[in-house]
């Protein structure tokens, strides 16, 4: 693909990142897409087949940059505590970016085969980087904790996404509560 093939690509991934966040797969047409983006519509079927494949080109683009920027942020952590602080952070912050694109998460095509997979490879991928961090870190049976950790970060994206109070500040008081309930359970919080 030359620069110019490059960037047409980027812009109506761009776009269509927007256009779907805002209305959802279903109420986005491929014209509100190509508008924003500021080119015809034929050229968008150049680049892409449908309007699924590029919904499962703009998800695959951002799961892609959460993983690698994920993966980065735990080759420089020290000890499991940092570790599991800045996989929190990471998870909470994707979320509390996107507020304004919730449809990203709640209005994708149903039963598209290719989502499927998508999701299936970045969830088993997200889920070997956390269950590495503990590992590293001689916890007993990683792969079960490593689903426990994200089931519950999982549960604050919820807060996020649906309380339009939901601040930066309680995002880092969330990191901090996760954590500490994830390490120590609990018991020290009710002493």
């Amino acid at each position: 693909m030359s620069g110019a093939q490059k960037e047409k690509h980027e812009a109506i991934l761009d776009s269509a990142f927007e256009i779907f966040g805002k209305k959802g797969f279903y109420d986005t047409k491929i014209s509100d897409i190509t508008e924003h983006a500021g080119i015809a519509k034929g050229t968008m079927y150049l680049y892409f087949k449908s309007k699924e494949e590029l919904f499962s080109a703009v998800t695959k683009r951002d799961w892609e940059k959460f993983l690698r920027d994920l993966n980065f942020q735990l080759k420089s952590a020290d000890g499991l505590m940092d570790k599991l602080q800045r996989v929190a952070v990471h998870h909470l912050e994707y979320y509390y970016e996107r507020k304004a694109h919730t449809k990203l998460f709640f209005h994708a095509p149903n039963n598209d085969p290719e989502l499927m997979r998508l999701m299936h490879g970045f969830l088993t991928r997200y889920m070997a980087l956390v269950k590495e961090a503990l590992e590293d870190a001689g916890m007993p049976d990683p792969d079960f904790y490593a689903k426990a950790y994200i089931g519950m970060l999982d549960r604050l994206k919820m807060d996020i996404l649906f309380e339009g109070e939901f601040t930066r500040e309680d995002l880092e008081k969330r990191v901090l509560q996760t954590v500490r309930l994830f390490l120590q359970g609990s018991e020290k919080e009710l002493h």
